[in-house]
């Protein structure tokens, strides 16, 4: 191999053959799929931003959004109110702040918040 690559003429680019220019531009590909996860995180974080502000004028939630803890989702429950946060069995979520009654603030991996009933949670 060593003496392969010794030996091996380096070309300029007009004068390669048109199969390698295909091999090369396919080997391109791979680099602009990051680029793409990139942008896409992008937009995560806008929209992560986007329900943030929805979470603070539906809630009139003024202090500093700081995660108590995490908990898991123990059964999945449709929300019956626009401030209650649907959930799924076994989904990851972030405790935001506890309320006078029996539910606590939460958001999930796509950034939504809502209220969330305690005996719905498993703490770990």
């Amino acid at each position: 191999r060593e003496k392969d690559d010794k030996h091996k003429v380096r070309m300029p680019r007009f004068l390669m053959a048109k199969e390698d220019k295909d091999q090369r531009k396919s080997s391109n590909d791979g680099e602009r799929n990051i680029f793409k996860l990139k942008k896409s995180k992008a937009d995560r974080i806008k929209k992560m931003e986007k329900e943030e502000k929805i979470f603070r004028e539906t809630f009139l939630y003024t202090k500093e959004i700081k995660v108590i803890n995490r908990a898991t989702a123990e059964c999945s429950v449709p929300s019956k109110r626009r401030v209650d946060l649907p959930v799924t069995a076994g989904e990851q979520l972030d405790v935001i702040d506890v309320t006078e009654g029996s539910a606590v603030i939460c958001r999930n991996a796509e950034g939504r918040y809502g209220y969330v009933l305690v005996e719905h949670l498993n703490f770990r």
